[in-house]
Order: C-alpha cells, then sequence, then structure tokens
C-alpha cells in the first residue's frame, strides 16, 4: 500500500495542495479548544483520576491528527486522524460501562470488546446506510444505549448523555451533508462537524469526570440527578 497516496474526499480540498482546505484545517483548533477545557474541569474535579486526563489528552491528538488529514490528505494521514478517535471510543465506552453503569472491570472490558468485534462486523452495514459517516454509528448508538441503561436503572447522567447524544447526530448530519451539499456551499459543511465533534468530546470527558467526584458522596435523590445538568 502506497502510503503517500493523496485522498480527496471533502468538498472544500480542490487540489493536492497543502492549504486546499483551509476552513477545515482551521477548525481543528476546536479539539485543542475542547482538550483545555477538559483538563481545566479535570483539575477542578477529577485530579487524581488518570483515565479522564487521558481522555482530555487523546482529545487534543484527534485535533492535530484530523489537522495532518486536512493538509497532507494521505494514506497515513488518514490513519493519524482516524486511530486516536477510535481509541477515544473504546477508552470511554470501557469507562462509562464501569463509571455511569457501574459493571465490573471484567464486564465492563468485555462488553467493550462485544463492542468492538460488532462495531466490525457491521460496518459494511453501516457504510451502506449512512455512507462515509458509517463507521460512526456504533459510537452513536452507545451513545443512546448507554443513556437508555441509565434511564432504565434510575441512574444519574441519562439525561445529560442523551442530549450528548443529540449533539453528536447533529455533527453526524454535517459530516455526511458535506459532499452533497459542495455545489450549493463550496467551502462544505465538513468544518460542522469538527466544532460539534469538539463540543461532544468535551461534554463526554465532562460527564465521567462529574461521575468520579460524585463517588463515595452520600446518597441524596435531588443531588444525585446533578449529573444530568448539560
Amino acid at each position: 500500500m502506497d502510503w503517500t497516496a493523496p485522498i480527496d474526499a471533502y468538498c472544500e480540498r480542490l487540489d493536492a495542495g497543502f492549504w486546499a482546505e483551509p476552513v477545515n484545517a482551521v477548525t481543528n483548533a476546536a479539539f485543542l479548544i475542547a482538550a483545555l477545557f477538559a483538563f481545566r474541569d479535570w483539575r477542578a474535579r477529577g485530579q487524581g483520576d488518570p483515565a479522564t486526563f487521558l481522555l482530555a489528552v487523546i482529545v487534543a491528538v484527534v485535533g492535530v491528527g484530523s489537522f495532518l488529514f486536512h493538509t497532507f490528505a494521505t494514506r497515513w494521514a488518514a490513519l493519524a486522524d482516524v486511530l486516536p478517535i477510535a481509541l477515544f471510543i473504546n477508552i470511554y465506552f470501557c469507562l462509562a460501562l464501569r463509571r455511569l453503569v457501574g459493571l465490573s472491570w471484567p464486564l465492563a472490558v468485555f462488553g467493550t470488546l462485544l463492542f468492538l468485534g460488532a462495531s466490525y462486523a457491521l460496518g459494511p452495514l453501516f457504510g451502506r446506510l449512512a455512507g462515509s459517516s458509517g463507521g460512526y454509528v456504533p459510537a452513536l448508538g452507545a451513545i443512546f444505549g448507554v443513556a437508555a441503561t441509565l434511564w432504565l436503572m434510575r441512574r444519574p447522567g441519562a439525561g445529560m448523555l442523551a442530549v450528548t447524544g443529540m449533539a453528536f447526530l447533529l455533527s453526524l448530519v454535517f459530516r455526511t451533508a458535506d459532499m452533497p451539499a459542495c455545489e450549493a456551499f463550496p467551502p462544505g459543511t465538513h468544518f460542522v462537524w469538527h466544532c460539534l465533534n469538539a463540543l461532544v468530546l468535551f461534554l463526554l470527558i465532562r460527564l465521567l469526570i462529574r461521575a468520579k467526584s460524585h463517588e463515595g458522596a452520600p446518597a441524596a435523590a435531588p443531588a444525585g440527578n446533578a449529573l444530568d445538568t448539560p
């Protein structure tokens, strides 16, 4: 495989130049901002929690990887783009099963492996249904699935996670609309995906930090719902 082969997958790119996607490239700063805010939240509430610190670092790496892809636009840059995202999704899913749903570590890891296997097996189907955004359908399903589980179990966080899922769904709409909207809007809509997805990643980390800070706190029915506040 030629890792330097060019990739032209977005409306904004008209040539192979480094700055052929200026809007898509610059809006990756949203991920760096999201990582900074997540780190600030971690310092205020989650110090001593290396898991959420790691997630904040991964969000920053997502921004760098996506910037590389939207500037170099090669196969190796595409790998730098998708790997950190996949890492975030699977680490977060495992932590959500453990920290939000309350599963034991062995069950959380087993559930994550099942999720990973199902995502891979159903990848072609999701691709036919959602086109280039098909790879993110499992993550969307996971957010709403965990939110529904929390609601059924009457555990905190369901409302905040559902709102985050709606934001993620909207970001996927803009990602999918990039090429179809190209003729009417030459810059495309992929940059909106960057901005909304950065917000989604921040909200997801914030939810885990709050869940960690509430562990061991005295149980009180009204206070327990604090995690449902976006």
